[in-house]
């Protein structure tokens, strides 16, 4: 189950929204304004986490502002009066796939522990429409807690070191165009939603499974593995892994089995990847499985691990770790490879689960 962005917080914003408005006026318009001229037109851009509003007019129209604390949105008319305001949680946004052109978060996705970054930013990119701009900014450091010198203490803070968040970036599925230290206490961004699968990735997984690429065709259905001839999720129904087909979040949040692939970008063929994409992209998986630590790694596709990592690489366990994480390599599942039927694509999928 999702939980909701921490209640402590957003108490501290329903007692002292007309404090945090006093205190805290906009300093910065020019992000704004960026994001409101990078934006998809004709599609409602969000201001999320947006407080009493301060940016939200500036981000152009449509605009919606959304924030988890009540007392928030009912300071918004006075500056953005016409936006629409929707009282929600990051973590479990409410907008339909590729229903927004834009999104502006000013100091927000700060609040949420960094674990649960990943599946937070992954709604998001599902909710943008493929070359939507996202601007924002979050904390600079490794600390994650209240701050001992906050004036309006009491808030949860989760800081993060500029490596660590453009891995989160990347696999969330977005493209950075832009990364930097804003000062010595935060970093600001500007990336785009890309043509790719966001990674489903959290705290506590058994599983982690992970794929070659994602195929267009799997990118423009939002969801790994989606030709219809493809074997995985029945296998992985079959074997025990999931038991909604087609569903990544509740293979995540139902079943600790994450889901994310060594690189990012959506092709046609495999053999379009480059050997410096197979090399970052393994770096990535493997600073990945070190920071949330899965039971095991699963590479679906043993062509593709050949070509990524060991050339000699046998299906089943392999000798080295990744990420300190042990590792299985099972047949592709794709329909095309025949020398897999279903069954042993079921026994590989068990074998990796028990092993994790």
């Amino acid at each position: 189950m999702i939980r909701p962005v921490d209640p402590k917080t957003v108490a501290v914003y329903e007692q002292r929204a007309e404090d945090w408005r006093a205190a805290r006026p906009p300093r910065h318009p020019e992000w704004a304004e960026a994001l409101a001229a990078a934006a998809v037109g004709g599609l409602p851009r969000v201001d999320l986490g947006s407080g009493p509003g301060s940016y939200t007019g500036m981000l152009g129209e449509p605009v919606v502002a959304l924030d988890a604390a009540r007392a928030m949105l009912d300071l918004v008319p006075a500056a953005a009066p016409g936006a629409l305001r929707v009282q929600a949680d990051l973590e479990a946004l409410p907008f339909r796939p590729a229903g927004l052109g834009g999104a502006f978060a000013r100091a927000s996705y700060l609040h949420l522990p960094r674990v649960r970054l990943p599946l937070a930013l992954a709604g998001l990119q599902r909710a943008l429409v493929l070359g939507a701009p996202f601007h924002g900014t979050v904390r600079a450091g490794t600390a994650e807690g209240p701050l001992p010198d906050d004036h309006f203490p009491g808030r949860y803070f989760a800081e993060w070191e500029l490596d660590a968040f453009a891995d989160v970036l990347v696999g969330a599925g977005f493209t950075i165009d832009e990364l930097v230290p804003e000062g010595p206490e935060w970093l600001r961004f500007r990336v785009t939603r890309a043509h790719t699968l966001p990674d489903t990735v959290g705290p506590g997984m058994r599983l982690l499974v992970c794929g070659l690429n994602p195929s267009v065709y799997s990118a423009d259905a939002g969801i790994g593995f989606a030709r219809p001839g493809n074997r995985y999720w029945p296998a992985a129904t079959a074997a025990g892994l999931v038991s909604r087909p087609r569903d990544t979040v509740h293979a995540l949040t139902g079943h600790g089995i994450g889901m994310t692939d060594i690189v990012k970008r959506a092709t046609p063929r495999a053999d379009a990847l480059t050997v410096d994409e197979y090399r970052a992209g393994l770096a990535r998986v493997s600073r990945l499985a070190a920071w949330l630590r899965p039971g095991a790694i699963c590479f679906v596709g043993l062509a593709g691990y050949r070509a990524a990592l060991d050339r000699r690489a046998v299906a089943g366990w392999q000798d080295a770790p990744l990420g300190g994480v042990p590792v299985y390599v099972m047949p592709s599942t794709s329909g095309l490879n025949a020398h897999a039927q279903p069954p042993v694509l079921v026994e590989h999928l068990r074998a990796a689960l028990a092993g994790a």
